[in-house]
């Protein structure tokens, strides 16, 4: 993940990392007005809210996944959207839209029948989440792979869950470049998405 994603006992304070690409480098998917808001903004706020609601806390130099374990309320929705954003930048690919392959791609398609019906499955779930949240591919510990759709700042690890993906459904995400059009954008994302990333990801969690 982006290199952020601790709060290590030498360190008291979260700082925001950079994205890991140009502002403008995911246009036409997403627009750069739509990352200077959404990274600059919206999670820096996150950001910041978590460093003061944590100070002087027994979580103050917690890392940031033992946080979203076992935190509640303020304190688990900054700490949850501060993870859950940069692990959506993480696998955000300008460059590629290099599909799944080898033994990865028979995963998915044991799991979903084909990558077609994940990607469609994929969308269908994310347009039917009513208000804000976030969709993920997770794989299950010792398990298979599924969708599942989270509220707000709802995070699978508090599932026990193993984060593949995850696309952010707030407005934020995509109401500049989309207005209401979630479908749209969740597509476009999906032209994005960095499958040797997820691939990656996959692998070290078994």
């Amino acid at each position: 993940m982006l290199s952020l994603i601790t709060n290590a006992s030498s360190k008291k304070n979260i700082e925001l990392p950079s994205l890991p690409f140009e502002l403008d480098a995911l246009e036409p998917h997403i627009s750069k007005r739509t990352l200077e808001l959404h990274h600059g903004k919206h999670l820096q706020s996150y950001v910041n809210n978590l460093n003061n609601l944590v100070s002087g806390t027994k979580f103050e130099y917690t890392d940031l996944e033992s946080i979203i374990r076992f935190s509640d309320g303020p304190v688990f929705n900054n700490a949850a959207q501060v993870w859950n954003h940069l692990f959506y930048f993480e696998a955000l690919n300008p460059i590629s839209n290099r599909m799944p392959e080898g033994s990865f791609a028979d995963m998915l398609n044991s799991n979903f029948g084909s990558f077609s019906f994940l990607k469609d499955s994929f969308m269908k779930s994310a347009a039917s989440l009513f208000g804000s949240g976030w969709i993920w591919l997770v794989k299950n510990p010792n398990g298979p792979i599924e969708i599942l759709v989270e509220s707000n700042a709802g995070n699978p690890l508090r599932r026990g869950k193993i984060p593949l993906l995850g696309c952010d459904l707030w407005e934020h995400a995509y109401y500049l470049d989309y207005q209401n059009r979630r479908y749209d954008y969740v597509d476009s994302f999906w032209k994005l998405v960095n499958w040797g990333l997820v691939e990656k990801r996959y692998f070290n969690a078994r």
